[in-house]
């Protein structure tokens, strides 16, 4: 349930229809119920409601329905959990993207922010103590509400989930909320918030282990005889935790590296020829292949790329009569970028283009050369590919 910093993506429409059901809209922000979260509500269905009926026999198949409602309340604490989030960033001008409801409870996503220590804990933190207000109106109306039957059962069943879900989420360690804690106070002590989130991805892998050795290895060397369903519902949670740990991780090292993402810098020198170009005129200008073409339309927009081997294979006798067309391949549409973008700001655009190569422009427009996505990768992780391997997945 922790938040997560997302980026919007194309295809807003298929990208909706993927994340499920929309809700509508809270305070502005949109609200989707993930088609996963059935899973959930299934599972509390067929693992809650037999108890239920052992424990209530007068309740008979009611106790289904009421085990069904329990996983409504369940997805009302997560949604609550969640505004909380996007409601305390919205105070320090954060935009959330969306929310979304799922398998594992819920995530708030975040547009671009500048965050800081001490505002990324509060929100982080806004979650959770949603999550304990909720639990302690829900004991107020179960001391002093007078409840019976289904309501008095509901009403526990709400407490004790808020409780339970609030001091889950406030364990030390990303993903969770409380791994937030760990990263500010790393970020505030050296400056650096990758550094702060690597620490809490760590502590996040030693809460997995913690749970496991508590739930797991204990009772087994004690001798107890081990709960199946317990058992696995530990294993999965500590597997989308470490998961999730893993992630961050991996995502600070990224960002360490943003730096060395520059369009100027990792691109390949090239030049711009009209798409109308003759063979002829691109041996002469780039001969060995050197360096890079482009080719524009008639509103001097990178539209392809030449690609030098099919044209060198172009007869003498022809060159001058062949088309560029014919030893080119399309750019993605819009995949060209100012060579002066960096950093995150060139990740997030190049995430919203199609294709592995993009033209580099100048201020009046003019090509000036040719940015392969293997080039941002490896800059990203410093892990370079080689010219062979570049030069196939250009074709």
């Amino acid at each position: 349930m922790a938040d997560t910093d997302g980026r919007a993506r194309p295809g807003r429409n298929t990208a909706t229809r993927r994340e499920g059901i929309p809700l509508g809209r809270i305070a502005g922000i949109p609200v989707f119920l993930a088609y996963s979260w059935f899973i959930i509500a299934a599972f509390t269905v067929i693992a809650y409601g037999p108890v239920l009926q052992t424990n209530n026999p007068r309740l008979g198949l009611t106790a289904f329905f009421v085990a069904f409602a329990y996983a409504l309340l369940l997805l009302i604490s997560v949604l609550a959990h969640e505004l909380a989030h996007a409601l305390t960033a919205k105070l320090f001008h954060w935009p959330t993207e969306k929310i979304v409801l799922n398998l594992w409870g819920g995530h708030t996503q975040f547009q671009s922010f500048t965050a800081s220590p001490g505002r990324s804990v509060l929100v982080a933190m806004a979650g959770p103590a949603a999550n304990f207000v909720l639990a302690g109106a829900g004991w107020l109306l179960v001391s002093y509400g007078e409840l019976r039957g289904v309501g008095d059962i509901l009403a526990n069943i709400f407490v004790w989930a808020n409780l339970l879900i609030g001091i889950f989420n406030v364990l030390p360690g990303l993903p969770l909320d409380g791994g937030r804690l760990v990263e500010s106070a790393v970020w505030k002590a050296t400056g650096n918030q990758e550094k702060g989130t690597i620490a809490a991805g760590w502590a996040g892998r030693i809460i997995v282990v913690a749970l496991a050795l508590w739930f797991i290895v204990l009772p087994f060397i004690r001798g107890a005889r081990p709960d199946i369903a317990f058992t696995l519902v530990t294993a999965l949670v500590g597997s989308f935790l470490w998961m999730g740990a893993s992630a961050s991780i991996q995502q600070a090292r990224l960002r360490r590296r943003l730096h060395l993402v520059d369009a100027a810098a990792l691109a390949e020198p090239a030049v711009g020829l009209p798409s109308t170009a003759m063979v002829a005129e691109i041996l002469d200008r780039a001969p060995a292949g050197k360096p890079a073409v482009v080719l524009c339309d008639r509103d001097g927009r990178p539209v392809a790329v030449v690609d030098a081997g099919a044209a060198a294979t172009v007869p003498a006798s022809l060159v001058s009569s062949t088309p560029v067309s014919a030893v080119s391949y399309a750019l993605g549409a819009g995949a060209y970028v100012p060579e002066w973008s960096k950093g995150q700001e060139l990740v997030q655009y190049l995430a919203q283009l199609e294709g592995q190569e993009y033209a580099v422009v100048d201020h009046e427009g003019a090509v000036t050369g040719l940015l392969r996505q293997s080039a941002v990768l490896g800059a990203m992780t410093g892990k370079y590919p080689s010219e062979r391997q570049n030069q196939g997945q250009n074709r």
